[in-house]
């Protein structure tokens, strides 16, 4: 046994002597490191190391449960005693909610290799670090002279530790490592406009990542083509879009599917479990477990296994995304998606890629917008009204004719994914969430 999961049991039996029903526990311990580079100079270094601790307690009530967490970052025994019976005080002041409680069964058993971590990649290289930043900024600059500055390029690196443990017998815990480069490249135009673009990767091993050059090259080049954007005139029109962008829609989607906005109405998908609410090439999955996933772990926030679950199924909605607490109140199961703290999210979360080439896609669009940046969250996931502002490419006889910006798209995400009539064969993993090329077969386009 070690030092942290000896305070995790020292938490549950302090918890349980100052009266608690049941509780858990929850602790992490990582170190992170992060630099910044502009040009050859160097813009920050920040290297940091943290641990927490937190205890969730239940109290036995009339009609149920009452719960509170307390925390602390200071592991000591007598201050986990305090921290457990602060919970403990709180929690009997609290209205109890006979949803409330650890899962009843199905604690995770196993502890598959999810290659989460690389013990290679440690202790961080921070000079390494440091030299792949700047090759990307060098790369850019190589590019094209119109790349004239940048806005830095960025590495950032962290390693951490899970441990969770609870009252009715389960102790678990994993590694996870997690590396990334961003490069932003400012292009400038002979009449002095600028744009800007970036590009970046993300792996949970240090070999997982995209060459630096590439990665400085490409934000770049995608800074190069918005030179001479412009607007258009307000219509109606398909709209593609591209892998960086297209993500936003199923994390959106996602939103909609959990269960507390189900149980609560504030979804426009609540009552529509085995409805069509996608086109029928649509098949949207979650996997806590795709092995070296930037979201997977071996159990989630209440100890059980993470799984892969298929949201939406050729089009038809078959699961919501469910913690304990809401999968109780909507009389289901949950669907190990629960995150400490309360909620549930997804972890990794793709939508199937296609057959068709993103070209295909472009070449087959008689006129239309190729979507490669969003801005703003204008989304209402009660009505499922979407408008957001956008930049990209202007599409004109099936080629690129000129860059887009200053632009709205609008619709609703309902009727939006109903009306995906292309989807490209290129998932592109930038993070934990990942959607090929899209095309939407209209949308109102909101310009001059």
């Amino acid at each position: 046994m070690d030092e942290l999961r000896d305070a995790a049991l020292h938490a549950l039996d302090c918890a349980r002597k100052a009266g608690a029903y049941a509780a858990d526990v929850a602790i992490s311990q990582g170190e992170s490191f992060e630099a910044r580079v502009r040009g050859a100079a160097i813009d920050f270094v920040k290297q940091s190391r943290e641990r927490s601790l937190g205890v969730r307690v239940f109290y036995g009530g009339r009609g149920g449960l009452s719960s509170a967490t307390t925390r602390s970052n200071d592991l000591a025994p007598g201050v986990i005693a305090s921290v457990a019976a602060d919970a403990v005080a709180l929690a009997i002041a609290t209205v109890p909610d006979p949803c409330a409680g650890l899962p009843d069964r199905g604690f995770a058993a196993d502890a598959p290799d999810l290659a989460l971590f690389d013990p290679r990649d440690h202790p961080f290289d921070t000079e390494g670090r440091i030299a792949a930043a700047r090759e990307a900024e060098a790369a850019a600059r190589a590019v094209d002279p119109r790349i004239a500055d940048s806005d830095g390029s960025q590495v950032d690196a962290s390693r951490s530790r899970i441990i969770y443990a609870n009252s009715a017998g389960f102790l678990g815990d994993y590694e996870s490592g997690r590396h990334s480069l961003v490069a932003e490249s400012l292009a400038r135009a002979a009449d002095g406009a600028m744009q800007r673009d970036v590009w970046y990767t993300a792996s949970r091993r240090l070999d997982g990542l995209e060459p630096s050059a590439a990665v400085g090259a490409k934000s770049a080049k995608r800074a190069l083509r918005k030179l001479g954007a412009r607007r258009v005139p307000t219509c109606e029109a398909p709209v593609i879009f591209d892998p960086v962008v297209a993500p936003s829609l199923i994390r959106q989607l996602a939103g909609c599917l959990s269960g507390y906005s189900v149980y609560r109405g504030a979804s426009f998908l609540a009552g529509c479990m085995g409805e069509r609410v996608a086109a029928p090439g649509v098949t949207i999955t979650d996997d806590g477990r795709r092995a070296g996933g930037l979201g997977s772990r071996p159990f989630d926030g209440e100890g059980l296994p993470t799984r892969r679950n298929v949201l939406v199924d050729g089009g038809r909605l078959r699961s919501w995304i469910l913690d304990t607490y809401a999968a109780r109140k909507l009389g289901l199961a949950s669907t190990g998606s629960a995150v400490r703290g309360g909620g549930a999210t997804t972890t990794n979360l793709w939508l199937e890629p296609g057959t068709l080439s993103p070209e295909t896609i472009v070449t087959s669009t008689r006129r239309g917008l190729y979507v490669t940046e969003l801005i703003g969250q204008g989304f209402n996931p009660v009505t499922g009204d979407y408008s957001r502002g956008a930049s990209g490419l202007w599409i004109e006889n099936g080629e690129i004719a000129f860059p887009v910006e200053e632009i709205t798209i609008a619709g609703n995400l309902g009727a939006m994914l109903k009306e995906i009539d292309a989807i490209g064969s290129d998932l592109l993993w930038l993070g934990s969430a990942a959607a090929p090329t899209l095309r939407i077969s209209r949308m109102t386009i909101a310009g001059s």
